[in-house]
């Protein structure tokens, strides 16, 4: 069986690699040559371009080392007046996912390309995504995004948020009570598997209001096959990564319509004054979005709300999952930074009432606990960067581009949140949620999830790595290397 895979593999790299000759580089005599000036790089290998070296220094734990290399490599070549035109900014070129891109590595870069989105550039998706997520192939793609966040906007506006800010410490509670509570003191946990289950578990209540430990579980389990699929090799056979990913994506989405389809009957049932209670105060984005409609008055359909949520609920998990590990390491590694998050939340813990929940006053007073929670997305962004396209080319902004270097942030490895006191990083150098009318929509819930859940962590407990030297790497997505394994201490003993 490996052999025979081994030589399908052979088999589709060389008629990749001819049709890479005959249509890329040798153009037809009917095509118009046109010859632009370059940014310094190099496009590496055929097809597969420089995408290892990329996914290797990743899967290091060094993802900045791609950048870093190349910035320095190039930085004594003159840029080209095109380079030039994209906000004066650094930047060179290079092949990934097969694609030649540049690669903007500067605030500048950043600015350029947050301030031109549908005007010079517009979002562009590699082609695994696209087949894990048809609609992104669509034509009208871009338009149908705008059109998504502008109906998005009512659940996930910061004033809609804070209502849910007590939903999602109840959520928390529970997941504490019912996986860490009745631990003994010196068991060992691994904590990246109990983030990804409440990670799932409290996206669920808030996109489906789901709560049922089985229909859960079922989202669970192929989440690891489509992120596996993000960077593999293109090729839909069975028994490859990109084959699996492809079968669980369809499978979660038609999941994830038929709970759609039942919401549309549970709500075509509501009297029409409970109708109209849920559309001004939803509780979940579905039902959200059953009772929304498009600014041109369509509706949306059950099977686009199945593929945007189960985009929503793949976005968000493995950016909380990571940065929670990070905080939790960083935490563990540096203990007058744990003590001072202790004092922050002890004292939001003392003011509260017996069962009383977290609110937006709480949230508020969490000002040194976000601090060290952007610090963490600094130096570990939970996605490294996005592509955009202009035209035929391609580009790519890189977090780390400017996360780490020495221009914005001044000793950049050293970890430091009074970094974001006062007026904070200069602009564009600090790009964790992206920027312009790409920014996440999700970053006010992301950054509510995480100071709850760090809310209940340290209040109670602390901890010690098993692995002290333990680190996160990248493959596709960042994730610790031992799955975080973790000793306990519970401040009542």
């Amino acid at each position: 069986m490996e052999t025979t895979t081994f030589f399908i593999s052979l088999l589709v790299l060389f008629f990749a690699s001819l049709y890479y000759i005959f249509y890329k580089i040798i153009p037809s005599p009917r095509q118009q040559v046109t010859v632009y000036q370059l940014p310094p790089g190099s496009t590496g290998w055929p097809i597969i371009g420089e995408t290892f070296e990329y996914l290797r220094t990743a899967r290091n734990g060094v993802p900045e080392k791609f950048v870093a290399d190349r910035r320095k490599k190039y930085s004594n070549v003159s840029l080209s007046s095109a380079a030039a035109t994209a906000g004066s900014c650094k930047v060179f070129k290079t092949s990934l996912l097969g694609e030649s891109m540049a690669m903007l590595c500067t605030a500048a870069g950043n600015k350029f390309l947050f301030s031109n989105e549908n005007k010079l550039v517009k979002s562009w998706w590699p082609a695994n995504f696209k087949k894990m997520f048809p609609n992104t192939d669509k034509a009208d793609f871009s338009k149908e995004t705008i059109r998504m966040r502008a109906v998005m906007s009512t659940f996930l506006k910061p004033d809609a948020v804070r209502k849910h800010i007590g939903v999602m410490d109840q959520v928390t509670k529970h997941h504490f009570d019912k996986h860490w509570s009745s631990l003994d003191q010196k068991q060992v946990i691994m904590f990246h598997s109990l983030a990804k289950k409440y990670t799932l578990a409290l996206s669920c209540r808030l996109f489906l209001n789901i709560e049922d430990p089985q229909v859960i579980a079922k989202l669970e389990k192929p989440i690891r096959h489509i992120n596996a699929g993000l960077v593999s090799l293109p090729v839909d056979l069975p028994g490859t990564n990109f084959n699996r990913a492809i079968r669980a994506s369809k499978k979660m989405r038609e999941e994830i319509e038929s709970m759609v389809v039942q919401r549309k009957i549970d709500l075509m049932n509501l009297t029409l004054i409970d109708r109209e209670q849920l559309a001004n105060a939803p509780e979940d984005l579905m039902s959200s979005w059953l009772m929304e409609t498009y600014s041109d008055g369509e509706e949306m359909t059950e099977a686009d709300i199945a593929e945007k949520l189960w985009g929503i609920i793949l976005a968000g998990y493995d950016s909380i999952i990571n940065t929670l590990c990070s905080t939790v390491i960083f935490l563990s590694q540096l203990p007058p930074v744990y003590d001072a998050v202790l004092k922050e939340q002890m004292e939001i813990a003392e003011s509260k009432d017996e069962g009383e929940l977290l609110n937006w006053g709480d949230i508020q007073k969490m000002k040194y606990t976000w601090n060290v929670v952007c610090e963490v997305l600094r130096l570990q962004p939970p996605a490294s960067g996005t592509f955009r396209e202009a035209i035929t080319d391609f580009l790519h902004w890189n977090a780390f581009a400017t996360h780490k270097n020495p221009e914005y942030f001044p000793d950049p490895h050293k970890f430091e949140p009074s970094r974001f006191e006062g007026q904070g990083p200069p602009p564009f150098s600090y790009v964790p949620f992206g920027g312009g009318p790409r920014m996440c929509p999700g970053k006010e819930n992301a950054r509510f999830q995480i100071l709850v859940f760090m809310y209940n962590l340290v209040t109670r407990f602390k901890w010690e790595m098993v692995f002290p030297d333990e680190k996160m790497v990248v493959d596709p997505v960042p994730f610790p290397t031992q799955g975080l394994p973790i000793h306990l201490f519970s401040h009542k003993s």
